[in-house]
This record gives C-alpha cells, sequence and structure tokens, in this order.
C-alpha cells in the first residue's frame, strides 16, 4: 500500500507557515504529522501538494493508494477507520475528505473537485485538523501525549540523573539525552527528551513538552505545558504553549507564548511577543485568503512566524502578529501586526528584503549546522516570493 499525503483545499489557509512546505509536514506534538503517519502505517509517505514543492517533496503512487488529508493528525480510531475502506471508499467527517483508496489510475486522476464519485463513509469520533496556524499549538498538548505514547510504547526510558527533580513518572529520555540540577513536572502531561537532547541546570519544566532530537534547553529557562521545541533547536527564557518547528533559536531571556515559529528562525535577545489583548479582547490574525484579519475565537494567540525569519534584540510583537517567510526584523517600537515574506525594517517602516541578501543569510545559517542551501530550497523560496510579492504594500 502506497502512502500519500495531500493538501485539501484548506491548504492556504495555514499560509505563510504552508509556503515552504506541504501541509503534512507542519510539526504539532513531538512529530510531524507525516512522520505520525509513517509510524502508523510503518511505510514512508509520499506527497501530492504545489508543483513548486514536489522536487523536495516527491510524489509517487503505485497498484494501491491510501491518500490521507495532509492536515488530519491519526489516532487509532481513525487509523481502524481508514483500515476498513475498500478501493473507491472515502472516510470524510462532514465536507472534509480524509482519506480515500484508489487504484494507480484512480490515484493519478485524483482531485479534490470529484469526491462525489466515491462512497463516503462517514467517520464517527472525534477529528483534530490542522485548518489555521493557531491550530498548531491549540492542539499541541494533545498530540504531544498521543505521540508520546506512540513513540514510547513497550520501551524504557534511558536513566534521569539524580540531580534532578522529577515530579510524577511521566517522563522518557532517548538515548544520549542529558539533564542536569533541572526540574521536571510530568503530572500535567509527558515529558519527552529526545536523542542527544541537553537541559542545562536550573531549567523548570512542565508537561506536556517535547524537545526533540539534539536541541537544548539552556540555563534557568522557564517552560510551560503545551510547548515542542523541534530538532536542532535552542530555547531560553519563558516558553509557554509554543511550538518551535526545528533548526531554530530562542537563545535567551524574553517571553515566547501562545505561537509558532517555523524552521530556520532566529529571536534576539530579550525579544517577547504578547499574547493578550491588554482590554483582553478577541485575537485577530492576518488571512492571507481574505487578504485582512480573521477573527480567531481566542483570548490568547501571540506570534506566527514563518521559516528564515529572524528579529533582532529586544523586539516587541503585539499580540496576534504574523511574519511571513524570510523575514528581517529590527529596531525600537511594536512593528506592524502584518509582516510580510521577504520584509526588512521595524516599527520604523519596512522595504523589500532582496532574495540576494537573504539567500547570502541562509547560506551562513545553513554553514553553522554543517548543511547546504541548495538550489532546490533556492527553488522554493524564489517562488514564494513571486506569490508573496503582493502583499508587499509598502
Amino acid at each position: 500500500m502506497t502512502v500519500i499525503l495531500f493538501d485539501d483545499q484548506f491548504r492556504n489557509n495555514l499560509l505563510p507557515i504552508s509556503y515552504t512546505r506541504p501541509v503534512s509536514e507542519i510539526r504539532v506534538g513531538i512529530l510531524t504529522i507525516a512522520e505520525k503517519w509513517a509510524h502508523h502505517f510503518k511505510t514512508k509517505p509520499y506527497y501530492q501538494t504545489e508543483e513548486y514543492l514536489q522536487d523536495k517533496y516527491p510524489y509517487h503512487s503505485g497498484e494501491s493508494n491510501l491518500l490521507i488529508n495532509g492536515s488530519v493528525c491519526p489516532d487509532e480510531e481513525l487509523k481502524e477507520a481508514i483500515d476498513r475502506l475498500g478501493e473507491g471508499d472515502a472516510l470524510v467527517a462532514g465536507e472534509i475528505l480524509i482519506a480515500v483508496k484508489l487504484n494507480e489510475h484512480g490515484a493519478k486522476e485524483f482531485d479534490l473537485e470529484h469526491i462525489d464519485r466515491f462512497k463516503k463513509h462517514e467517520l464517527s469520533g472525534p477529528l483534530i485538523k490542522m485548518s489555521f496556524p493557531e491550530d498548531i499549538f491549540r492542539y499541541n498538548g494533545q498530540e504531544i501525549s498521543k505521540d508520546y505514547k506512540v513513540l514510547t510504547e513497550g520501551r524504557t526510558s534511558a536513566a534521569i540523573s539524580t540531580t534532578n527533580t522529577v515530579l510524577g513518572d511521566n517522563i522518557f529520555l532517548e538515548e544520549g539525552a542529558n539533564a542536569e540540577c533541572a526540574t521536571f513536572n510530568t503530572t500535567q502531561g509527558p515529558i519527552y527528551l529526545g536523542k542527544n537532547t541537553q537541559v542545562w541546570e536550573g531549567s523548570h519544566i512542565r508537561g506536556a513538552f517535547a524537545l526533540c532530537e539534539e536541541s537544548i534547553v539552556k540555563m534557568g529557562a522557564k517552560i510551560y505545558g503545551m510547548t515542542t521545541i523541534g530538532p536542532y533547536s535552542k530555547a531560553a527564557g519563558e516558553i509557554n504553549n509554543a511550538v518551535i518547528f526545528g533548526n531554530s533559536a530562542k537563545g535567551h531571556e524574553g517571553y515566547l507564548g501562545n505561537s509558532v515559529i517555523g524552521e530556520w528562525c532566529n529571536i534576539g535577545a530579550d525579544s517577547n511577543n504578547s499574547n493578550m489583548k491588554n482590554n483582553y479582547a478577541e485575537v485577530r490574525l492576518w488571512d492571507y485568503q481574505k487578504e485582512s484579519f480573521r477573527k480567531t475565537g481566542m483570548q490568547f494567540c501571540g506570534l506566527i512566524m514563518a521559516d528564515h525569519s529572524k528579529c533582532g534584540i529586544n523586539t516587541m510583537f503585539n499580540t496576534g502578529t504574523v511574519v511571513g517567510v524570510g523575514a528581517n526584523i529590527f529596531g525600537a517600537g511594536f512593528p506592524r501586526n502584518f509582516i510580510p515574506d521577504f520584509s526588512w525594517g521595524g516599527s520604523h517602516g519596512f522595504e523589500t528584503y532582496s532574495l540576494k541578501k537573504m539567500f547570502e543569510t541562509a547560506e551562513r545559517v545553513y554553514e553553522r549546522k554543517k548543511e547546504v542551501f541548495g538550489e532546490i530550497d533556492k527553488k522554493i523560496l524564489t517562488k514564494v516570493f513571486e506569490l508573496s510579492e503582493k502583499y508587499r504594500r509598502f
């Protein structure tokens, strides 16, 4: 069975996070959505996504194919419902197509405009789906708990140093994970320390919490529950209900709350975001589809920052700020609540951050992690630069 994860009609609601990845490559919980499905079906999935992303995230179909909505997070009940599908059967939740089983010809002809030709079966249970960027931190605590069970069931944790204080017993360390003189409170949710991670002295961490492979929590950090630090990242200061995708750094003091930070991002020292308006009103976020601000229905909503964006020291982000791909923010005062992709500046004003300069920075960032900023990534970012041009109305 070939598993293909498709982007549905709500993909653009997840911009700018989805500009640089298929929706299934969003990290929520410990794993990306694609990694979750890979664990459930014991196979590497393929992707049906935007054409400019397919070189990096390839498509492949076989004789028998299972096409799954890449914005949907799996659980055992959902997997069992998918396993019961026959060829031509579709699992739906109202107007949302969750999965369909097709032969090779059907998979190649598949599109969301013709789902009425499938035999539909309604999902009876709950569904966790990423429809908007704020859903990533909204559901992160639940997804950490689900992923924790998947990753640790039947396994034994590596030993934790006796210099630490652990409340409860819901903690798991992978091989090479190291923590000293830290406090871990697992009474409100599990704590997962990935392979070769480090938690430095004086840190206080409450579950649910995930620290992914090769990442570091620096000295004296205060991290509240429903937080994920993705692989090859650094975390410090105060963090609450936030998701950092990976290869990013919030390595200094400052507050990050109810937020999503993409890959290859850097948060300058003593930078802060507000996660609640001082009049306690509902938070609105910039919506790329509507080209205006959208009500979130949430009182707590902080910073959404897409891949390759950076901010200088002491940057202040207002409640419900959206930062696009490849932006560079600096200077005193609060910048605007929507900072378009490839913007350079701050509250004093913005100009376009040229691809040439942005690429030069990216090459240096990749070199620091012994990675290569290659032609595929350059092509993706060039396309995003073109797609987002209309939002740069400086």
